[in-house]
């Protein structure tokens, strides 16, 4: 018996629509880890252009430490106990954390000083196990940062460090900056902290030593709370120099990575490892855009006046 054509149609539409609906069901939704001390905002954007959205085929599983480093370990066991299918994550302490917690689930450094002389990787053009990303020398970016502030003060001698002393980067850093102030002249003394609680102090250490000018370096506690930083060296009037983003939170100057463009290079790892790659096999990169950003309007708050070597090396200029 033939049926007609409007029958048959319907009839097809039927025995569609179930495979359909279970086609639906079925689609992949990913889900991703991310271990941070600042947030998550910087990697949404690259993940969602990528076609990764939130609701759809993604989920995101934020732990953010808030800019206490403590709180990591904890954090990278609760993200493996979500198998996530990829940990991202901020800084050194962080893929420290998530490497502890996991030698199976691919991790993907978003950002991390030296990754070989901190032991993250065996090497950058074969990683090995199961961590890749990007990296830059945090070593160097401190020590460029030593020379950005003799440059712009040119008469300064007495030079104070921040640093993180619970960071395990931290003893290349010293290692790096120590020749360097020796080379530019400069006094330089370090003051070790381990929690925003002991800034303060420090800075009142600083003082007390009559140090000329600050250097921040790159730790995600620091990196954290910029504003609160900046705002210490400004009541002091003391010249401070620190990452790009330090300089927009009112320090004088900055001078770093671009670190919207290291997210943006760590989802395409995601995406790389979500369609079938091998973290180990995928060589680690290095970062590559540095910017100088000047805070003119510290500047004149402090009665500095860029010499005009420095202005023209200048990025950006905060007015």
């Amino acid at each position: 018996m033939r049926w007609p054509r409007a029958i048959a149609g319907a009839v097809l539409a039927l025995l569609v629509l179930p495979t359909v609906a279970v086609a639906q069901q079925a689609a992949k939704v990913y889900r991703v880890g991310i271990l941070t001390v600042e947030s998550a905002d910087r990697l949404r954007p690259s993940l969602r252009d990528l076609g990764y959205i939130e609701g759809q085929n993604a989920v995101l599983e934020v732990r953010d430490a808030a800019g206490r480093p403590e709180r990591l370990e904890g954090h990278a066991l609760e993200l493996v106990r979500l198998k996530v299918e990829v940990l991202v994550t901020h800084g050194t302490p962080g893929t420290l954390a998530a490497k502890g917690a996991t030698t199976t689930i691919p991790i993907v450094m978003a950002t991390a000083g030296d990754a070989v002389l901190s032991g993250l990787v065996k090497s950058l053009a074969k990683p090995g196990g199961n961590v890749t990303g990007t990296t830059f020398f945090n070593p160097e970016l401190a020590a460029k940062r030593l020379e950005l502030a003799k440059e712009a003060l040119p008469r300064l001698t007495n030079v104070a460090s921040l640093i993180n002393s619970d960071n395990p980067g931290m003893g290349p850093v010293r290692d790096a900056m120590a020749p360097t102030a020796k080379s530019l002249k400069l006094d330089l003394h370090w003051m070790e902290v381990r929690r925003p609680a002991e800034f303060e102090k420090a800075f009142k250490a600083m003082a007390d030593k009559r140090v000329g000018a600050v250097v921040i370096l790159e730790d995600g506690m620091f990196n954290a709370n910029l504003q609160a930083l900046a705002s210490l060296a400004a009541a002091q009037r003391l010249p401070s120099v620190g990452m790009a983003e330090f300089a927009e939170a009112g320090g004088l100057i900055g001078y770093g990575v671009n670190f919207s463009e290291m997210y943006h290079r760590a989802a395409i790892f995601v995406d790389k490892i979500l369609k079938g790659a091998k973290p180990g096999d995928l060589p680690i990169e290095r970062a590559t855009k540095f910017e100088t950003v000047l805070n003119q309007k510290t500047a004149r708050a402090m009665g500095i006046t860029f010499p005009k070597a420095v202005l023209v090396r200048a990025d950006r200029m905060i007015e």
